[in-house]
Formats: structure tokens, sequence, C-alpha cells
């Protein structure tokens, strides 16, 4: 077995040092070239070498030294040489040490001493200790705190050592007299913790009598105080009460460490309501005392997990919890807002919502580089909180529609979504929600939010002045027709050429823009989003959105507009009992139509119209131009139906995912009810009798039992060598995040003894073994359990392969056997999670690594397939099941998953029934790392055959 080393350096094995220049470097006097030569020599012994030439020049020329960096070295060199023969006997040479020693221990110096007493600390050898054991113990009476502290961790190490009990009989009665006399907080924590390790009950009684001055103590102190606590009510639960108030007289000291580790025991300990509201609140002062984001983060985290067990004292808290907002950090407010979210009650809502609105409006006004980024991630709060209680949305969906013309098209398309639920899901704010949409309507300039708004329009506008107000609306924002003269095409055209020369180091593209009296004017088309307002010409107006968008060639807005001009006319054929009025907007609808096909078709834009669009817009016209009752009801009453059925669809998903949760925690019918005031008090607190009630419910509710699937465990049992190999090995494989244990049973099978039996394992991919192997010596037909840990450090599919190394006695060389490969699986690392659709599209864009596995499976139907994919790679289908419902022989579906390590897994399945009834396709995976992209794809190429 290798040695133990309490000492590594970082050593340049490129120009090792020589030993004889070493020695005359000791040898000689000057100070510095010593100081150089110990340090090499020491860096040498702890890579291997064993320098046994060394000892008598060191022993000469270096121990007389009175320099404290020599005298530090030559204890860091004692350290590590070896102080004992093969047979475990200390060698003669080591006498001449401990006279030293003891010399260090009555140094006048109190430096020397107390290195000289950190160096005891490290050794392990009782023929060098058992001489210096009274110098030791003097020193616990010294003058200066730094040589106390040192002396009470060196009787620690001795008293904790094989034989140490025998050396030092009286060191905890000894150590508790020097507790009570100490004033140096650092000693007195050193005495505390030697007491809390080798003699517990001397520890408890110390804090119980002195219970009342634990608040006044040192933080160092305070510490290891919360160990003793922890540890003690582990084992002795029947006593937890009387620890839990010296935690609580705890919470209130200045230390904001001692204050966090308080409250972390305090949950750990008890679920008395009194308890997990302190800790709580601690927490919460901690959120706004700490200035570092770290401290915030994490106890952030210690925030979500008393939310998960304990949401009803949480719920009181989250208007503290919000404060946290005032941080500038994102990563901070994400948090919050998550958290808050799910602590959101009707008593509650209204101060949150009123809170998220302050927020909104501070960001209009700091121009903070972040700003639009943080306004998104508060509308989606607010939009969350709207949806679950719908009477707040009156109060905010006016200050969000000021959003819809926001320059961050995330957040504006965010408000559009948001106003196109509420609009449906609360019909009393539909009259002033349409109204402002068309008074802001001009201001939107995203093509997307503009898609959405038409059909907010199309959908909503029911009376007749409102219909009138969004045909108007949308020929404003058109501009006046026709889009483009022919008459001055190539005027255009050369005109635009010659801009585009004069102009190409500042703009990318740049396209000829009609204005509204028919003269041209150069506008750049920076991007598909965003817009640049047109140049006014003078006497002219300046161009709308909708007709700006247009002329950067978006034909997808195009069609949009003329189908949202559609239902206008077919609500106004409806509401208008004019038939000339109607008639007068069906030709300027029609108009306005036929004009966008020959912008598209002309040759004034680069680009020309899509088919897609081109196709829609036609059928616009063919429809305006024969309506019939059919095409109306279609037209007016099957899209908002869809609509509806897709709101409900999410609402059921989002009510069934509530309801799994919650069935985690619930409790059988038939459990015990504990009435406290039926129960004994026996002289015990509020706070106890609490915590006594908690246990019991917990008791009877099964949260202390958490039983292991017998049957799951045997899953993970792997045979590593044959039945007839002379050693047989298994190992049962446990994965957890970072770690993963190889319980490994090595049986010797034969009749005889094998020795230096040693497991030796190497590892593929981005495992790293964490310990050197060890020998063992296995009896005839005996057993033994060997551990090996493997630390992870990504998520893909490793491999740890190796053998079995022995000697016997009848041969001379070691046998080897080799064991079986084992695959760590991928599966281990990712468990399903949920994003939103534009998530989702954005990671889909941005991460770099793809990998495409064609379909190759002997199942026909194309749910079961999904099914089966979603099975194997335990991820979660963001596709909503309403859209892969019916037969129509072709199935998209999107997969989500995270790993452990919070990388993000993406798969699109896209698959076609062929006309003999097989299935193809392709499984795209995407990921930012590319080991969870290829891990994934073999893990679906070896699972997609399914069938039975």
């Amino acid at each position: 077995m290798e040695k133990s080393c309490s000492l590594l350096i970082h050593f340049d094995k490129g120009t090792p040092a020589l030993v004889n220049e070493i020695k005359e470097a000791l040898e000689g006097n000057d100070v510095p070239a010593k100081v150089d030569a110990m340090k090499k020599a020491v860096m040498l012994l702890l890579n291997g070498e064993t320098l046994p030439q060394l000892f008598i020049t060191i022993i000469r020329y270096v121990l007389p030294s009175e320099d404290h960096t020599i005298q530090k070295l030559l204890l860091l060199y004692l350290e590590t040489i070896e102080k004992t023969d093969s047979k475990g006997s200390m060698l003669p040479e080591m006498v001449l040490i401990c006279q030293n020693l003891r010399n260090n221990l009555q140094h006048p110096n109190e430096y020397i001493r107390g290195v000289t007493l950190r160096f005891l600390c490290r050794l392990h050898e009782v023929d060098i200790i058992e001489p210096l054991i009274p110098s030791i113990m003097s020193n616990l009476e010294h003058r200066h705190p730094y040589v106390r502290r040192n002396a009470i961790l060196a009787v620690m190490a001795v008293y904790k050592l094989p034989q140490g009990e025998q050396l030092l009989a009286d060191a905890p009665e000894k150590i508790e007299n020097v507790l009570t006399t100490e004033q140096d907080p650092s000693a007195k924590r050193n005495a505390f913790l030697m007491l809390f390790q080798c003699a517990q009950e001397h520890a408890v009684n110390y804090l119980l009598t002195h219970v009342d001055r634990v608040s006044d103590w040192g933080e160092l102190l305070q510490m290891v105080v919360l160990d003793l606590v922890r540890k003690v009510c582990r084992t002795n639960k029947g006593e937890k009460g009387k620890y839990i108030k010296i935690i609580i007289s705890l919470l209130i000291v200045p230390s904001a460490a001692v204050v966090y580790e308080c409250a972390g025991t305090l949950v750990s300990l008890s679920s008395a309501p009194t308890a997990i509201r302190a800790a709580a609140n601690t927490y919460c002062q901690l959120l706004q005392s700490q200035s570092d984001n770290n401290v915030k983060l994490i106890v952030l985290d210690r925030l979500n997990e008393l939310k998960s067990s304990h949401r009803e004292i949480m719920v009181d808290m989250i208007m503290d919890v919000l404060r946290a907002l005032s941080s500038p950090n994102l990563d901070i407010r994400r948090k919050t807002l998550d958290i808050v979210l799910e602590l959101i009650t009707p008593r509650n809502i209204n101060e949150v919502v009123l809170t998220l609105k302050k927020e909104v409006m501070k960001t209009q006004s700091g121009e903070l580089e972040k700003n639009g980024e943080y306004r998104q991630m508060l509308i989606q709060a607010i939009h969350s909180c709207a949806v679950k209680f719908p009477e707040v949305a009156s109060t905010v969906v006016h200050l969000l529609m000021d959003f819809l013309g926001d320059n961050n098209v995330a957040s504006a398309i965010d408000v559009v979504v948001f106003v196109r639920e509420i609009i449906e899901t609360n019909p009393k704010l539909r009259v002033s929600i349409v109204t402002r949409l068309l008074d802001t309507f001009y201001q939107i300039r995203a093509a997307r939010v503009c898609s959405c708004a038409l059909w907010i329009i199309g959908e909503y506008c029911l009376s007749l002045s409102e219909v009138e107000s969004g045909i108007a609306t949308i020929k404003q924002c058109l501009g006046d027709l026709p889009f483009y003269s022919v008459s001055e095409k190539g005027e255009a055209n050369d005109s635009s050429k010659k801009s585009q020369q004069v102009n190409s180091t500042t703009v990318s593209s740049r396209r000829p823009a009609v204005l509204a009296d028919g003269t041209y004017a150069t506008q750049s088309a920076a991007s598909e989003t965003v817009f640049s307002p047109a140049t006014v010409v003078q006497g002219s107006l300046t161009t709308g959105n909708l007709r700006s968008l247009l002329l950067t060639g978006d034909f997808f807005l195009g069609a949009v507009v003329a189908c949202t001009l559609t239902k206008l006319i077919l609500r106004l054929e409806e509401v208008q009992p004019s038939k000339v009025e109607v008639n007068k907007a069906t030709t300027n609808a029609l108009l306005i139509m036929v004009s966008m096909i020959q912008l598209g078709q002309s040759s004034v834009l680069p680009h020309p119209i899509d088919n897609d669009s081109y196709d829609r817009i036609i059928l616009c016209i063919r429809l305006l131009c024969n309506t019939g009752n059919e095409v109306r009801k279609i037209w007016l009453n099957s899209c908002h139906e869809s609509f509806v059925t897709m709101l409900s669809d999410k609402q059921l998903r989002e009510t069934e995912e509530i309801k799994a949760k919650a069935q985690i925690s619930h409790s059988q019918p038939d459990d015990l009810i504990d009435f406290y005031h039926l129960k004994s008090r026996r002289g015990m607190s509020q706070l106890e009798l609490e915590d006594a009630v908690h246990d019991d419910l917990k008791r009877a509710t099964g949260e202390f039992v958490k039983d292991e699937n017998d049957a799951n465990r045997l899953n993970r049992v792997l045979q590593l060598t044959g039945f007839s190999d002379p050693v047989y090995a298994e190992a049962y494989v446990t994965v957890h995040h970072y770690d993963i244990v190889l319980d490994v049973t090595v049986i010797n099978r034969t009749k005889e003894t094998l020795q230096n039996l040693c497991l030796e394992l190497a590892t593929m991919g981005d495992l790293k073994l964490v310990e050197r192997p060890q020998n063992y010596t296995l009896a005839p037909e005996s057993s033994k359990q060997i551990k090996a840990n493997i630390k992870v450090s990504s998520t893909e599919t490793g491999v740890i392969f190796g053998n079995i190394v022995y000697e016997s006695s009848n041969v001379l060389e070691r046998t080897v056997v080799v064991l079986n490969d084992i695959h760590i699986d991928i599966m281990d690392y990712i468990s399903p999670a949920v994003c939103s659709d534009a998530a989702f599209r954005t990671m889909w864009a941005e991460f770099e690594w793809e990998n495409k596995v064609a379909v190759n499976t002997v199942i026909q139907e194309e749910k079961e397939f999904l099914d089966h994919i979603i099975k194997s790679t335990n991820m979660k289908c963001l596709t909503a099941l309403s859209a892969l419902e019916g037969q129509c022989g072709f199935l998209a579906a999107n997969l989500y998953a995270k790993s452990v390590f919070g990388e993000d897994a993406l798969v699109n399945v896209s698959i076609e029934k062929q006309a003999d009834g097989k299935l193809s396709g392709y499984i795209r995976i995407r990921s930012k790392t590319q080991g969870i992209a290829l891990s994934l794809g073999d893990k679906i190429t070896l699972k997609q055959k399914g069938g039975t």
C-alpha cells in the first residue's frame, strides 16, 4: 500500500537537480543557497527518489542552523523521508532527530516551537513521538497563543494515533482545563475541536455548561459548535430540542458565515414551522446584506430547496425574496423570479404584480446593457401571473402594450403573445385591448410582432367601428399605392446602384423604397426584424411600418396582411348594412393585395415573392371576389376555435405537471393525524413540541423511509470475468452526478492463496480514477470487496476497462485476468426538462454540434416510434400531444433534456410513413458539446430498432 502524502508541490521534471550539487550547497555557508538546495531535496523526495546519502550531511550542516526558513524546510524534509525499515521498525538514525525536535520544542523562539508542533501533527511514528510528550504538554501553557494553538493540535494528532490513548491518557481533561482558561479565539476553537473529535461527551458537557455564552464566542468556535450539534442530533434525536435553542440563539450573531450555517443546520434537523421560518428569515436577510453575487446565488438555491419542502412558510416570505431583484445580475434576477412565481397565491398576487410593474417601468429609464433581456424576463413573469390569476391582467396589459414597439424583439414578441392570450381568456378586456392595439400599431418595428398583432386585429375586431378602424390602420401603415412606379423603374435601379456603391462601407444592402408621392428613396434593410425609418421627402407622409417591412422583401408579412384584410371584410359584410361601403372596402383590399403581388413579381426588389405567400394572397383575392357561407365559417370561426383548443391544451399540460409534482408528497388517506394539544408536554418548549409533532408526521407519511428498489439494484450489477476464470469478479455501479462508485466483489475460486492481487483500472472519455490501486492477499475460496471511485467531468459515454493481476505460489510470473469493459451510460446523466419554443429555436440556431441519425426501425406507427425514442433517451417531448394526433403519414416533434452538468440536449424527430408501411426520416441531435451529441446518437442508433 502506498504511504500517505501530506505535502504536494509542483515539480518540473525537465531539469532534475544533481545530488552532488545539493550536497555541496548544504555544506557551504551561503544561507540562500542552502534554502534552495533543501527545496530541491524535498522535491526529489516527493517524486520518488530516496537520497540516503544526504541524511548525514543534513544532520551535520543543516540541523545546527538558526535560520527560520532552513528550519522549516528541515521539518518538511523530515516529514517526507522514510522513517522506518521494510519491517516497520524505526531506523536507528532517527534517534538523532528526536533530540533536535525536543530542543525545538523548548526553543526560546515561538515560531520554531510552533512549526515543530505543526510537524508533529503529521508524524505517525510512536517511537519518535513518545519521548517528546512532556515537551508537547508543557507548550499548552506557553505565553504565546501561536504556540498554544499548535500544541493543542499536536495533542489531538497524537491522541488519534492507534496507541494515542495510552500515550496521553488524561489528554481530554487537560484540554478541557485549557478551554476554560484560554482567551485566544483560535486556540479555544482548536481545543473544542479536539474534544469534539476525541472525547465528544466532554465537548457536549462544556457546551451545555456555557450555553448562555455561546453567542459571545468567536466565529471559528461557533462553527465547530454547529458541527458538534449536527453530529449529536443525528445520533441522538431525542435531545434535539435543547440544541435547536442553541442554534436559534446563534442566528443573531454578526458573522454571516455562522448565520448561514445555522440556517442550514436548522433546516436539516427540524421541520417545526418556527425553526423553518427562522431559517427562511435568515436567508432573506443574507440576500439583502451580502454584496457578493455568488453568495446571493447560493442563498437563492437554499430558498429554492425550502420552497419545495415548506411552501406554506415560504409564501409569507415572497416580498422579502422579491427584494433580490434590486441586484443588477441577470442570473440572480432569473432565480428570484423562478422562486417567486411558484409562491404566488390569491393573497399576495396584487403585491407581486405591483412590484413587477415597477421593475418594468425602471427598465425604461436606465440605459443598462441588459435592460431588454431583464424586461423580457419580467414580461414572461407577469404573463405567468396573469394566466394563473386572470383578474390581475387588466392592471398590467395596457402598461405592457407600450412595449410592442420595443427594440428588443424578443420582449416585444413576449408582449404580443401575452396580449393574444389575455384577449381570449379575459373577454371583458377585449374592447380596450383592441382599441389600444389599433392606436399603437404604427409603433411596432418587428415583422413577427406585426404578424401576431395583425392576427389579433383580424380575429377580435367585432363591432362596426372596430372593423373600420382596423382596415383604416392597415391602410395607413401600408401607405399610398402603388408600391412602385413602372415609368421610373429604370431610373430607380440606377439610383439604387449608385447609392449602393457610395455607401458600401456602411450598409450591407440598399433597396429602393417608393415614397407616398411616387418618388424614390434608398433605404437600408439591416435585418429581417428591425427597420430604419424611410427618408421623408418634402410634402410627403412618412411611410408606415408595414410598407417598410414589405419593401425589405418580407412577403410572409404581406400574406398575413392579406388574410387580416380578408377576415375584416368578411366581418364587415356581417356588421355593415350599407352594401356600397362594403364594396368600397372590398375593392380597396383587393387593390392592396394586387399591388403586393405586383411588387413581388417586379424586378424592383432583389428577391421575388415566395410561392407560399403568392398562393396565400391569390386565395384571399379569389375569396373576396366570391364569398360563400362555408368559407366565411372557416375564416371567421375555425381559426378562433383552433386557438382556443391550443390554449386549453397548454393549460391541461400545466395542470397535469402540477398534479404529477403534488402526487409525490401526498400522504395516504389512513395516515396518522397528530393533535399536539393532546401530546404529553414533559416540560417541553413550544419549539420542541412542534419539532416532535413534525417528526411524527414525517414518520407517518413515510418521509423518513427511503427504500431502494432491490430489483433496480440488480440491474446495475455487471459481470467482469467468466465463471471458469480462477478469479471471478462482478461490479455494482452507482452513478451519482459527478461521481461513479464501482463496488467490485472479487472471489478466489482456486485452492491456493493469491498474493499481491490488484484491481487495475483504466478509463476512456472524460472519466478520471481517484485512487491508486492497492494490493490484497486472498485466501482460498474467499472473497474481497474493493471500491473504486471515478470522477466524471462531462456528459458522454465513457468506458472503464482493466484487469486483475495476482501472484500464486506455484507460478513464477504474475497472472493477468482481463476484465469485461464497463460502459457508463449517458442516460445516468440526463433528465427530462422543459423550455419554451422560442428558447428551443434560439438554442437550435446557436449550437454547433449536430448528429444526424437515419431512422431504421421495425416499428410501423409514427406515434409508437416517437414514444419509444422518448423512453430510450429519457427526454421530454415539447410538442403538444394535440399536434401529434391524427393519421397524416408524417410526424415532427422536438425533444429536450438537461444534463447534471447544465448542458442542453436538443432532439428533432422527423419521420414519414412510406407506401410499404415502413418509417423513414431523420433524428437530429444538437448540443453545445460534441460528447453529448455523439453519445445520444449512439444511444438512439442502438435502441431505435424497437419491436418485440
